[in-house]
């Protein structure tokens, strides 16, 4: 993709959607910081479904840990690998109230220091409550970037290296989930949608595909 296409690219997704969001629900950082931690190996949908109630009876670090590792369990039971979850989100808690004031820290350092945080969660986290141009590569972003030829690469560090460099400073607070967006509902794994795709004229992909019975 040429640096003229990826400018087209990012401005008719922004014309599309100026203010994209993340499809977690959450209404502090706290329980955004959470909901990304469940979300590993799980979908958004999976996660919402558990943690409209989590969220309602433990919204703060504190009331969370006092539900104690059967009782975490038991309103996350529903998502994937719920047991390891568990036990990371309520040691994350505890170091949240120890060391930081019950507040999450705004640096990826401490982020990445707390229990079942990796990068791309705090990626996550520091792009979605602090607004930071954080590029959290995810199958998503990792298929379009290399199918589309944005920003190719074997590994999603290579990727996300590589995005942050090529995507115009204007639109990297919000590229992470438009073109999650993208992966998720148009340029998906299987067979993409090209019929529907508004970028599908900045794609390097060859083999576009047309609409079921187009043919």
């Amino acid at each position: 993709m040429k640096k003229t296409q990826i400018e087209t690219f990012f401005a008719t997704l922004c014309d599309i959607n100026p203010e994209p969001r993340t499809e977690l629900e959450f209404t502090s950082v706290f329980e955004l910081l959470t909901a990304v931690l469940l979300s590993a190996q799980a979908t958004d949908v999976s996660v919402n479904k558990a943690t409209r109630h989590l969220f309602l009876i433990a919204p703060t670090p504190q009331r969370m840990l006092a539900l104690g590792q059967d009782g975490l369990e038991a309103q996350i039971k529903t998502i994937g690998l719920f047991r390891s979850k568990a036990r990371h989100l309520l040691e994350t808690c505890r170091i949240l109230i120890e060391e930081h004031g019950s507040q999450v820290p705004r640096t990826r350092e401490a982020l990445e220091a707390l229990p079942g945080v990796g990068r791309k969660t705090a990626n996550v986290v520091l792009n979605v409550a602090f607004g930071e141009p954080t590029m959290a590569v995810d199958t998503h972003i990792f298929r379009v970037s290399n199918r589309t030829g944005l920003a190719p690469g074997a590994n999603v560090r290579q990727v996300e290296d590589l995005l942050l460099k090529r995507i115009p400073a204007a639109y990297r607070v919000h590229a992470h989930h438009w073109l999650i967006l993208l992966g998720r509902y148009v340029c998906q794994a299987r067979k993409p949608r090209c019929w529907e795709c508004a970028v599908a004229s900045c794609c390097d992909y060859k083999d576009k595909s047309s609409a079921p019975g187009s043919r």
